[in-house]
């Protein structure tokens, strides 16, 4: 799998943004809990000298919490999540997970790699989705504070856990940065030829209410093709145009303008539930992704990254007065689902002696 390279992302809006020194950048470790086993789950807060907060838990490598300010400087967390790491252990919604050992689905569960077949656990449909039955999100972590803005957390998947082939060592880490910016890089290597995809499955609602419907906020995304999909929600491996599709957000569209446009494909999907093809003028560089902004609020994310696709997810079960109003949005960036079936689709293959990087940056200022 090609080593992306990481590229700085978006430092010019630091000016734009008119930071302040409110306090000291800082990492402090909290107890969130045990599992049900009984292993102590450890909570990572890191705080930049803005007031930025992000809150980290090392069951599932969870973004627990994301603090950003509004535009009149008030706090509120934008992402949707639990308290402990028990509601965590039990639930089945992704909050803030970091998926893998392959995030998004896989037909059948079953790929072939080198001229071996290897067939994963079905847990969604006919399909294989987030890892199989105990992906990532699932496991505890051993974490590392780095500085004064950072934390580094560690998985290391066995080999033929969950039906994936050799043993996969996992590095995420979180940097707040001063931009008011969080960074999440990903490092794997493997022992044996596997196939990976890693994504942050945070539910974002700008508004700082999670019962607020994000159907009112707005987002563009820097795609002019996305990835059709089957009855199954499998990628055919056809790359269809967003042009004359609810599927065109190259230009800000408020989310609920077109959730119930007649469309074959949203018929599918009951909602937004698609991988578009970002655009990327040298693959694997650090470009613009999407921007999502809340215009009550003032609050806007910024989401750069170096993986090719963009899973936008617009919370089609999460929802508050019905399946018109989702409560949060998933912005995941990735490789595409179901690329270790699809020749066309960028590889998703990893070797030994390979090491994969990739990062993404979220970004936050007000208008």
């Amino acid at each position: 799998m090609r080593n992306a390279r990481i590229v700085p992302a978006a430092l010019c809006l630091i000016a734009a943004m008119g930071l302040t020194m409110a306090s000291q950048a800082a990492v402090e470790k909290t107890d969130f809990g045990t599992t049900a086993d009984g292993q102590r789950v450890e909570l990572y807060t890191l705080t930049n000298n803005n007031g930025l907060q992000a809150r980290i838990s090392t069951f599932g490598a969870v973004l627990v919490s994301l603090k950003a300010p509004d535009r009149a400087g008030r706090l509120a967390n934008i992402v949707l999540g639990f308290d402990n790491a028990e509601a965590y252990e039990q639930s089945n919604s992704y909050y803030g997970a970091t998926i893998g050992r392959y995030a998004n689905r896989i037909a059948a569960g079953h790929f072939t790699l080198d001229g071996q077949s290897y067939q994963l656990p079905i847990n969604s449909g006919l399909n294989t989705l987030h890892g199989g039955i105990k992906g990532f999100h699932k496991h505890l972590w051993t974490a590392e504070r780095l500085l004064k803005d950072s934390v580094k957390l560690t998985y290391v998947s066995a080999d033929g856990e969950e039906g994936f082939p050799g043993a996969l060592t996992l590095t995420v880490i979180y940097r707040l940065r001063q931009d008011n910016a969080l960074s999440i890089r990903y490092e794997a290597t493997t022992t044996k030829p596997t196939v990976i995809n890693f994504t942050n499955h945070s539910y974002f609602n700008l508004s700082g209410n999670p019962e607020t419907p994000i159907t009112g906020e707005t987002l563009s995304i820097n795609a002019d093709t996305y990835t059709a999909v089957d009855g199954n929600l499998i990628p055919t491996g056809e790359i269809k145009p967003v042009a004359g599709t609810p599927f065109d957000f190259r230009s800000a569209t408020v989310i609920g303008a077109r959730l119930g446009a007649a469309d074959a494909q949203m018929n599918i999907t009951k909602g937004y539930d698609l991988n578009w093809v970002l655009n990327k003028p040298t693959a694997g560089t650090m470009t613009a992704a999407a921007v999502l902004s809340d215009p009550v609020s003032g609050r806007v994310l910024l989401v750069h990254t170096e993986e090719p696709g963009l899973q936008f997810y617009s919370g089609n079960i999460m929802t508050s007065g019905g399946p018109k109003h989702p409560i949060g949005l998933c912005l995941e960036t990735q490789h595409f689902p179901d690329s270790p079936n699809h020749a066309n689709f960028p590889t998703t293959v990893l070797r030994p002696g390979e090491t994969f990087h990739s990062e993404t940056v979220l970004l936050f200022r007000t208008q």
